[in-house]
């Protein structure tokens, strides 16, 4: 967010913006970065940055999916499986993305299962 936040790109430093963002979040030296901030390049400058952002979407799916299944206080439930495979495997791309989900699941996606999954909520 510190990246989004900025309003002067004026000679700018990556690996000392990094730092300081780093240690202003209090992140402790026994915790090594494991991707950097130029590991994401294509996404910033690459023309995918919007693209990158339909993984995060993704999730959602994956969680709220998965979450119809918690529900029903079974998650190997043979119906929830059932409408599963029918309504989003079996139809492939022969339909609008959203409505298949919908069938299946019987509303929208709900961003909250992914927060929920993240401890975030």
């Amino acid at each position: 967010m510190d990246y989004h936040s900025r309003k002067d790109t004026a000679d700018f430093d990556v690996n000392a913006f990094e730092k300081a963002s780093l240690d202003r979040i209090g992140m402790i030296p026994e915790i090594i970065v494991r991707y950097r901030s130029t590991y994401f390049n294509h996404v910033m400058g690459g023309g995918y940055s919007a693209g990158y952002y339909s993984y995060t979407w993704a999730e959602v799916l994956d969680a709220d999916a998965y979450q119809s299944f918690v529900e029903t206080g079974d998650i190997y439930n043979q119906e929830r499986a059932t409408a599963f495979r029918k309504n989003i495997l079996e139809k492939g791309d022969s339909e609008d993305p959203m409505v298949l989900y919908r069938t299946f699941r019987g509303k929208d996606p709900n961003p909250d299962a992914l927060l929920k999954s993240r401890g975030l909520k």
